[in-house]
């Protein structure tokens, strides 16, 4: 019975691939708890060669193991979630993410709903989310962001100033400890913590938020995700840019970053009862 008729569905679930949080040796019971419940459900399983590394098993190497699989297995929390985001992308893999923590933002199926999600999944009872990717340039280097890409200081000991662009007409000049450029998905992470507004995942828009600004009028803005951004940094003392938290590449005077959104979305498999208001209600404690 197909009970998700608007939605974009996969055509085939028989293959899974698996990848375990990484420096986690002891998610081995865990996997083959997962590779049994799978099985279960006549889903073949697959294990990311790194992760088989970890845990003395056999495995295949990414870009082998995303052209052979259906979707994509993120075991671990939203960290792990986001990494395996980012290195599939190109294959344009939906991934699955199965919580071991805390409820996350990004991952919301546990190991004690694995059972009965995958029952639902087979019936074709779940959703596939379409998020917005960023994709910036810096020279030459050229990378894809799924939460944010963050310009700061090198030093801790001095404020830094950026020249900004939107669609070639200069915009503002932000002075203090960097900026943070956010897709809506990573407007509750980094973004959120410096006053940044959250916005819903499944708008397509660029959040811009000033790190500690000198000047008090400087505030976040969110805007349409057709424009082209561009940041030159004017310090002397250039700059470093990180990519999700996990690239780092550095940036000299009068050299600039463009961001863009990318043509081409991270693709996420939810509960089809997954309700994003009561994530952030959980998660942030509103109420209480």
């Amino acid at each position: 019975m197909k009970l998700n008729k608007n939605l974009e569905l996969l055509t085939s679930i028989n293959k899974a691939g698996i990848i375990l949080r990484p420096s986690s040796p002891e998610l081995e019971k865990v996997f083959f708890n997962i590779k049994s419940i799978f099985e279960k459900n006549n889903i073949s399983v697959f294990l990311e060669d790194n992760s088989a590394n970890m845990i003395n098993q056999k495995g295949l190497q990414l870009d082998e193991l995303c052209n052979k699989v259906d979707f994509l297995v993120s075991v671990g929390g939203d960290g792990t979630l986001l990494s395996v985001v980012r290195k599939s992308f190109n294959y344009n893999k939906p991934v699955l993410g199965i919580n071991l923590g805390t409820l996350g933002f990004l991952t919301d199926i546990s190991m004690d709903e694995l059972e009965d999600f995958l029952s639902d999944f087979k019936n074709d009872n779940y959703k596939i989310d379409n998020r917005m990717m960023i994709k910036g340039a810096i020279n030459l280097n050229t990378f894809v962001a799924f939460n944010d890409i963050v310009i700061s200081r090198k030093s801790i000991s001095s404020m830094i100033k950026i020249s900004a662009k939107i669609d070639n007409k200069h915009f503002n000049s932000y002075y203090g400890d960097g900026v943070i450029v956010s897709t809506p998905t990573g407007s509750t992470a980094y973004n959120l913590s410096v006053g940044g507004p959250i916005v819903y995942p499944l708008t397509e828009a660029f959040i811009i938020t000033p790190i500690a600004p000198h000047s008090l009028t400087q505030r976040p803005l969110v805007m349409p995700a057709d424009v082209e951004i561009e940041f030159t940094i004017t310090d002397a003392q250039g700059a470093v840019v990180l990519v999700d938290g996990q690239d780092i590449y550095e940036v000299e005077e009068n050299e600039t970053i463009k961001i863009k959104i990318s043509n081409q979305n991270a693709k996420m498999i939810h509960r089809c009862q997954r309700n994003y208001f009561e994530v952030l209600s959980e998660k942030l404690r509103w109420g209480n």
